[in-house]
């Protein structure tokens, strides 16, 4: 049997190792994928300096902006060239199926790395104000510069995708980054690394440093010389982030937890939304923050939409996440597993129902695996904690209203506000209706799609910032305001408000 590839650290342009190594595990069999060195508070240091030196130096920030956006598509090139393997390699490392990864988490990646390319050559680095004739003649320049060090702690469930969103604009910018990846997951970060290393770009301007998150990532959060961090993941983790980050008064974007309301209208398309509901809430088993894991639907439809539904659930194979015919693969960790399945017995001592819970593979080489069937839970109300709090897993809790106002009152009635649904063939209506969603994405007749063009983020406790869209180099860069005075008459200056003229 071929031994597991070992993989190292990457730290000012080379690659570290260390005394511990982490393995990474299939989520699907349970077998070793590979180990990665293990980093520590040590390693987080020198990272975060050798970012702080390529910062100071301007080996980054002094390149201009075209320059920059070159390497970046440079970077994006590599990976395409090895899209296959970088697909196989992600669904090893987090149990996505191959289809999803090829398609989504890999050819996402690279397209919108590109789009960070082209916006770092769009962006207004630079811009004059209007001419100022009072006080005094003056013309006023506004500039956009880097932060500094820059800082991404990054989940599993889409970790190269997630990176890109940090990096991408991080880089277009000018800064330079540390990426801290999930103990999981941190197989094609480190494989974004060696993209990076291969199309020359500048010592220190990325460094990937491995380990577990209560120490590399906290010391990230709270370490003086980082004056950025992102962060996604949960909500509860989310906090202890913002916590350590306020000592320094670091600028911070948070993408947190989710409980996507996915709301079905009487005049909807039932074949379509039953679709899209199930798409809304299985991506990755499940196990997505911006996941539909609420359906609203009409009383008068309740009963046809839960049958079609589960008829249309029964269709779908979960299994072998390497077979193109698998639809939904594992969760990511026998933790998972048995959180998700918590959540499942929940919703029965609450009263809910169990319409339907899919199979399990029953292949002897999966057997390790850790595997939940699609799960619909019907009879909720929005005060049971089913519907209230995040489960993360292949889980559909169904919910029933009257009229469209008490939709829009039981989807807002959630400490959540990062994602949300329509279903309806009339277009004004929907519209109306999303504008009173406290929601950062509003989907209508569809769900999951997330465009680069678009900014992305929540509101409440699903998160604090926004990533893509045109405006995402905002949250990297901090204006300045240069004064240029133009007056030549001395007397005509601003001084004697405060001192007296001169004789």
């Amino acid at each position: 049997m071929t031994a597991a590839p070992h993989y190292q650290m990457y730290i000012n342009g080379s690659w570290h190792d260390t005394g511990e190594s982490i393995g990474v595990y299939s989520p699907a069999t349970g077998e070793l994928v590979a180990t990665v060195a293990h980093g520590d508070l040590s390693t987080v240091d020198t990272a975060v300096a050798a970012a702080r030196a390529a910062h100071d130096i301007g080996v980054w920030r002094g390149m201009s902006p075209q320059r920059r956006a070159d390497f970046l598509d440079a970077i994006a090139d590599n990976l395409a060239s090895r899209a296959g393997e970088l697909g196989k390699l992600q669904v090893h490392e987090n149990g996505a199926t191959i289809r999803g990864a090829q398609a989504f988490l890999i050819g996402y990646s690279i397209s919108h790395l590109r789009y960070f390319a082209q916006l770092a050559r769009d962006y207004a680095f630079q811009s004059s104000g209007p001419l100022a004739e009072a006080p005094t003649l003056a013309a006023g320049l506004i500039v956009k510069d880097p932060i500094g060090v820059c800082a991404g702690i990054i989940p599993w469930n889409f970790p190269l995708l997630l990176a890109v969103w940090k990096l991408g604009p991080a880089l277009a910018a000018g800064n330079t980054v540390v990426l801290k990846p999930d103990d999981q997951t941190p197989l094609t970060l480190l494989e974004l690394a060696r993209a990076a290393d291969e199309v020359g770009l500048p010592a220190g301007v990325l460094n990937v440093v491995t380990g577990p998150g209560p120490v590399v990532g906290a010391r990230l959060a709270e370490h003086r010389d980082v004056r950025k961090i992102a962060f996604t993941g949960s909500t509860e983790v989310g906090r202890a982030v913002m916590t350590a980050a306020a000592d320094t008064v670091k600028r911070v974007t948070l993408e947190l937890g989710g409980k996507g309301a996915n709301i079905v209208l009487d005049d909807a398309d039932l074949d379509l939304a039953v679709d899209g509901t199930l798409f809304g809430f299985l991506l990755m088993s499940g196990q997505a923050c911006e996941s539909g894991t609420r359906l609203l639907v009409p009383e008068s439809l309740r009963d046809e939409f839960v049958r079609r539904l589960v008829a249309r659930a029964r269709t779908l194979t979960v299994g072998d996440p390497m077979d193109p015919t698998t639809d939904l693969g594992p969760l990511i960790s026998a933790e998972g597993r048995a959180r998700v399945e918590k959540y499942i017995a929940l919703g029965q001592e609450e009263g809910c129902t169990i319409a339907f819970q899919g199979a399990i593979p029953s292949d002897p080489a999966l057997a390790e695996g850790h595997w939940v069937g699609p799960t619909i839970l019907t009879g909720a109300t929005n005060h049971m904690r089913v519907a209230r709090e995040e489960i993360f897993g292949p889980v559909l809790v169904v919910l029933t209203y009257r009229d469209d106002d008490e939709a829009v009152a039981i989807a807002n009635d959630s400490e959540y506000g990062l994602s949300a649904g329509i279903w309806s063939a009339d277009a004004a209506r929907a519209l109306a209706l999303a504008r009173r969603l406290e929601s950062g994405t509003v989907w209508i007749n569809d769900w999951h799609m997330i465009n680069a063009m678009y900014p992305f983020g929540g509101v409440k406790q699903s998160g604090l910032g926004r990533e893509l869209g045109p405006d995402a180099l905002d949250e990297y860069t901090e204006p300045k305001f240069i004064h240029l005075d133009l007056t030549n008459d001395r007397s005509k200056r601003a001084y004697p408000v405060v001192i007296s003229a001169a004789p």
